[in-house]
């Protein structure tokens, strides 16, 4: 059996993928390696929504060199956005690369790989129209007994078209997978012994829009509540312009529905955010998250902010901040603009210094690292739902589990609780973690 190597870039979408792709690939006798050394194909799952991720890639690609000089027959191969993005590009650039496969292609990576390798040449497939391929194969869940988590794509593509962002072009039009694949899915996972799943999409919130008489993600939602054994739920990304009174209600209504959700807001201020395209203002985003807070006061809250887009002001960055210290959220995810190939601020005007972005950027992280410990710290003394995921990062002789509001919490037991929902007190806080015991 031949052995394949799959490094991941960027977020839960390409985990996914590289998932689905180590499944196809079980199908062809390969079998996972942590190992790149011992590899017989490489596997590279790329991320290109900031330069630092497609940065990373070619670093990596760069050290691969070595390895096909000393193992010809090596197989190398790129996937993901910075493969949709560069396609035929990539090969010019890397000499020792043998495969470029787009986005959508996934499903074809058996075939593509017949046509590389030694004698037979290499290759760039980045299609986008008239592939045939199913985005959302039921794939093989025969490895998941062990497992208690797992992710369902429910959507690709985006049509939001961001300023910032290149996800509409290297990832396609938003298009929602049929409601019943998904249920079917998810009940298969929860007869699996699968306790919690993430809905993932670009915008999970605009589910079922581009497809008549479809379920909406709120419709969604309530129907996955009555599968059995499925005991949480989570979704990401959601864009702040769809989050309707019906999904917020859902945090309200919904008994699987984990009280925890991601909204990026990227500027607070309304200047700003027109010229981001995001098409909807501060005020808006205020009342939802007011809404939210209203319907499930518990509700633990996560955002994007990026700093330093093009044209942004000293008032503008503080107005930045006066929705955060509004909000008070519990995590938040924070960077520099670069400048993304494709996307339409490259060509804007007014770009911010790199010394200046930096500032905001420390600034902004400093503030919400205080906030996060805070809100951490309220938790020392209650009692805390986990599921238990399995050994934490911290001890070999602790287990690490997860609160429904996403906050990590170490504790100590038995083996036997892996999987299980469990009750915790909270001892001590920190900033990315809780200390429990178990009750």
């Amino acid at each position: 059996m031949k052995q394949v190597h799959i490094a991941t870039f960027g977020c839960q979408m390409n985990e996914n993928d590289s998932r689905t792709i180590a499944r196809l690939l079980a199908s062809c006798d390969y079998r996972e390696t942590e190992e790149m050394e011992k590899a017989d194909l490489i596997l590279v799952n790329t991320c290109s929504i900031r330069q630092k991720a497609e940065e990373k890639v070619y670093s990596l690609l760069g050290r691969l060199r070595a390895l096909k000089k000393k193992n010809p027959n090596l197989l190398i191969g790129v996937g993901g956005c910075v493969a949709q993005q560069e396609g035929e590009r990539l090969l010019d650039r890397v000499p020792h690369l043998d495969l470029v496969f787009g986005t959508r292609l996934i499903q074809q990576l058996p075939n593509l790989l017949k046509e590389v390798g030694p004698g037979k040449g290499r290759l760039s497939r980045v299609d986008m129209e008239d592939v045939e391929n199913s985005p959302y194969p039921l794939a093989d869940f025969s490895g998941l007994q062990k497992e208690i988590k797992s992710s369902v794509t429910i959507m690709r593509g985006c049509d939001n078209h961001c300023a910032y962002c290149v996800v509409p072009y290297v990832r396609g039009p938003e298009e929602s997978r049929l409601s019943t694949e998904i249920i079917s899915e998810a009940e298969i996972l929860a007869a699996r012994g699968i306790k919690e799943i993430l809905l993932l999409g670009q915008n999970v919130n605009s589910y079922g829009r581009h497809r008549s008489g479809e379920l909406s993600f709120a419709q969604l939602l309530l129907r996955l509540e009555s599968i059995p054994g499925l005991d949480r739920v989570r979704f990401t990304t959601s864009h702040p312009k769809d989050l309707s009174p019906e999904l917020i209600d859902c945090f309200g209504t919904v008994s699987n529905l984990c009280e925890h959700i991601h909204l990026p807001v990227q500027s607070g201020s309304n200047r700003i955010l027109d010229r981001m395209n995001r098409r909807y203002t501060r005020e808006d985003y205020l009342d939802k998250i007011g809404r939210l807070k209203s319907q499930c006061p518990g509700i633990a809250i996560s955002g994007d902010f990026i700093v330093g887009f093009p044209g942004e002001t000293e008032d503008d960055f503080d107005q930045t901040m006066e929705v955060i210290r509004t909000v008070q959220y519990d995590d938040l995810f924070s960077f520099k603009y670069s400048d993304r190939p494709m996307a339409p601020s490259r060509n804007f005007s007014g770009k911010v210094d790199e010394e200046e972005k930096g500032r905001r950027l420390k600034e902004l992280q400093a503030y919400q690292k205080k906030v996060t410990l805070s809100r951490n710290q309220a938790l020392e003394g209650t009692i805390q739902e986990i599921l238990v995921e399995g050994g934490s990062k911290k001890s070999s002789q602790e287990w690490m589990g997860r609160t429904r509001t996403n906050k990590i919490i170490n504790f100590s037991g038995p083996a036997e609780l892996v999987g299980r929902i469990v009750l915790v007190r909270i001892e001590r806080a920190y900033v990315h973690s809780l200390r429990g015991v178990l009750l």
